[in-house]
């Protein structure tokens, strides 16, 4: 719950954030008469501002609050003394990694300071507010009672509902994948493009295995190159809901969903896993699918993969090596997990990414992305 006063008298209401955002422990009412100066400034002291003006100008106000944080910091520099360096060295990569997640982290907790009042249908009672009931209800369930949340969560499951309306077209597959709020958005085709290419081993056309399905698109893609049973497993009840109804519209009745932390039951001739790519703790629940703290998910599908596997079966992992570049984890490493787990390396199939980060040089990690290569690692049994 959080707590606030309003014309006199002390009011309360439940706090959401699917985010995992912590409730503002100090709330005040704002409106169109509050400067972007005013309201930056009670943000970054950690003070919820609670909306009650026109929700177009909360938006701008948004905007506004980025500006101010994205704005390069005015350093005074000092004269360097005789016996110091006169340039500073650059932060090694994985040093630069975890600064610009911090920076990151910082800049989501000010902007979850702009708060909106909901009502108990989901509805935003302010001024020029559009119809969110919908994309609320799919990414919040039913509501009960009155809520507030952050205005820039409110602004995420918006465009989650339209990417789920309308569909990621994936072009390995010919089809759309319609992403649910949470569940990671196939945008990145190179490891669509990979498991399109790759050939099967034999006996693979029976049955498959793909671990981690989220949205399906990877069962989906295997269905339509012929393979005649897949079961695909989630932990995350989003992830298989969001995969069972893309099944359904893709009309691929012999993908079978399974909840399960891994593997399924059995032993198929192909196994394929897409685990998160960065060996690093999420900052927030709907970050698991981009890290994987301490490898958790990848060590999990290597020890697993020998004895879930047909002989002559093969286990392809599908991994990015952006990790490496950011000093995350080596090369050496990859391969001694593969070691470790009773696997050898069978082939490898690489492809480097396309996606707009790549050429963005303005990007703090601009040369690790501009490095990274995604491989298709195809392991048998040692």
């Amino acid at each position: 719950m959080i707590h606030w006063i309003e014309d006199g008298r002390p009011c309360a209401a439940r706090w959401r954030s699917e985010s995992g955002m912590p409730a503002p422990k100090r709330v005040q009412i704002a409106d169109d008469r509050i400067s972007a100066d005013s309201a930056y400034r009670l943000a970054c002291e950690g003070t919820g501002l609670l909306w009650r003006g026109d929700f177009q100008n909360a938006r701008q106000l948004l905007q506004a609050l980025a500006r101010r944080i994205d704005r390069p910091a005015k350093v005074k520099r000092a004269r360097p003394a005789k016996n110091e360096a006169q340039s500073a060295q650059p932060p090694i990569p994985a040093q630069a990694f975890h600064l610009h997640r911090q920076a990151q982290s910082q800049r989501a907790r000010v902007l979850a300071m702009l708060l909106l009042p909901h009502d108990s249908d989901h509805g935003v009672p302010l001024r020029r507010a559009p119809d969110v009931r919908q994309a609320c209800g799919d990414a919040y369930g039913a509501a009960d009672a009155p809520y507030v949340a952050s205005l820039r969560e409110l602004l995420g499951l918006i465009g989650a509902y339209e990417w789920r309306k309308n569909g990621v077209p994936v072009a390995a597959l010919g089809e759309r994948i319609h992403p649910h709020y949470g569940v990671f958005a196939p945008v990145r085709g190179e490891y669509v493009d990979l498991v399109a290419a790759a050939p099967l081993p034999a006996g693979g056309a029976a049955l498959a295995f793909d671990i981690g399905t989220g949205t399906g698109v990877l069962a989906a893609l295997l269905a339509r190159r012929g393979v005649a049973r897949i079961v695909a497993t989630d932990q995350d009840p989003r992830a298989l809901a969001c995969a069972r109804e893309n099944m359904s519209r893709l009309g691929l009745p012999q993908v079978e969903l399974l909840q399960a932390d891994l593997f399924p039951p059995g032993r198929a001739a192909l196994v394929v896993c897409n685990p998160p790519w960065l060996p690093a703790r999420p900052n927030a629940p709907i970050e698991h699918a981009v890290y994987d703290p301490e490898s958790r998910m990848l060590r999990g599908f290597l020890q697993g993969l020998p004895a879930h596997l047909t002989p002559g079966g093969e286990g392809w992992l599908i991994l990015s090596d952006l990790a490496e570049h950011l000093g995350l984890r080596t090369r050496d490493a990859l391969t001694a997990m593969f070691a470790e787990a009773g696997l050898r390396v069978a082939g490898k199939h690489d492809i480097r990414p396309q996606h707009p980060r790549v050429d963005d040089a303005t990007d703090v990690l601009h040369a690790a992305r501009a490095a990274e290569i995604t491989s298709l690692w195809r392991l048998v049994p040692a």
